[in-house]
């Protein structure tokens, strides 16, 4: 009776193997499926750039506006007779806390200059 017992759980076991552990097994499955969902999600990524860039070359091709946006931003171009003003803020920048005054940080630099001096060729 345990022989026939032991069989039984034998062959359960061996049935059983190929869902669990063989080429299509469950957990083979759901790595697929989250490969799968992986690969949607970089190709709608992929997908949205293509309309980005193809809608730049459709501009580039029919008018010069883009052309002149690009070479404003990029290239820093401006039109002949045309006057440029660059902005600069000169706000304060807001002193941290716990950053020492100008002065102790002149003073660490020329001991640092006077250190560097001082080292053998």
């Amino acid at each position: 009776m345990k022989a026939l017992t032991l069989i039984f759980v034998a062959l359960i076991a061996l049935l059983q193997y190929p869902l669990w552990l063989g080429k299509g097994s469950w957990l083979r499955v759901w790595n697929i499926t989250q490969q799968i969902e992986e690969q949607k999600d970089k190709n709608t990524a992929f997908k949205q750039r293509n309309e980005t860039l193809s809608a730049e070359v459709h501009d580039l091709k029919q008018g010069n506006a883009a052309i002149e946006e690009r070479a404003r931003t990029e290239l820093g171009m401006i039109k002949q007779d045309e006057v440029f003003y660059q902005v600069i803020d000169q706000a304060l920048p807001a002193k941290p806390e716990n950053q020492a005054p100008a002065d102790t940080k002149a003073t660490d630099l020329n001991q640092a200059q006077e250190q560097l001096t001082k080292l053998p060729p």
